[in-house]
């Protein structure tokens, strides 16, 4: 992966509304010049892989921004998978009801793709991670969709909220099915020259 030369300048925009996406990065100690969600259309095309999907979606979004020289665009997608099914934001309760039944009792994927711009060079990269939930019961499922905790999730479910009851075990990156892997989105960040670690301007 090429790596740019540190610029304390550069300020980072990031193309996402999701604010626990802001709230991942102020772990790194970053807080965005700007938030600019780019307007695509994130339909899934037909026989579309779960990992294909969220790549291109995270691939479409750095595509319509339009980075002025000094910026660097961070934008990312999250997706669940059960299998080849691809689970976005459930559109109403049945739909949320429906993936979380599916996925009841069995293990399913949280994949996110991050895509950094800067200028005309894209850093891309995905992390998928595991993750166990345990056998749902009528209660639960019924007490978790009242909660409406589902709502613009990715599945459903967000494994900070009362959903993490839900899930005895994980294997890969809890920021990443928070909705931003902070080792990877890191790395990505350096590589474009946005300093981390050093002064910023």
């Amino acid at each position: 992966m090429t790596t740019l030369t540190p610029d304390p300048a550069l300020r980072l925009i990031l193309g996402s509304g999701s604010p626990r996406r802001l709230e991942l990065l102020a772990q790194l100690g970053v807080v965005p010049a700007a938030v600019r969600p780019p307007d695509i259309n994130e339909d899934v095309r037909k026989g579309e892989l779960p990992r294909d999907y969220v790549n291109r979606i995270a691939a479409d979004k750095a595509a319509a921004m339009d980075p002025a020289p000094g910026e660097v665009v961070l934008c990312a997608d999250t997706t669940v998978a059960l299998g080849r099914r691809i689970m976005r934001k459930p559109a109403d309760r049945a739909e949320a009801a429906a993936f979380l039944s599916a996925m009841s009792g069995r293990r399913h994927k949280v994949i996110t793709a991050v895509a950094v711009k800067r200028g005309d060079k894209v850093w891309q990269k995905d992390v998928q991670t595991t993750v166990a939930m345990k056998r749902l019961s009528e209660a639960e499922l019924t007490t978790y969709l009242a909660s409406d905790d589902w709502r613009g999730k990715a599945g459903g479910y967000a494994i900070q909220g009362p959903a993490g009851a839900f899930i005895p075990w994980i294997n890969g990156s809890y920021t990443g099915i928070v909705g931003l892997p902070l080792a990877e989105t890191a790395g990505l960040l350096t590589a474009a020259g946005f300093s981390l670690w050093g002064d910023r301007a």
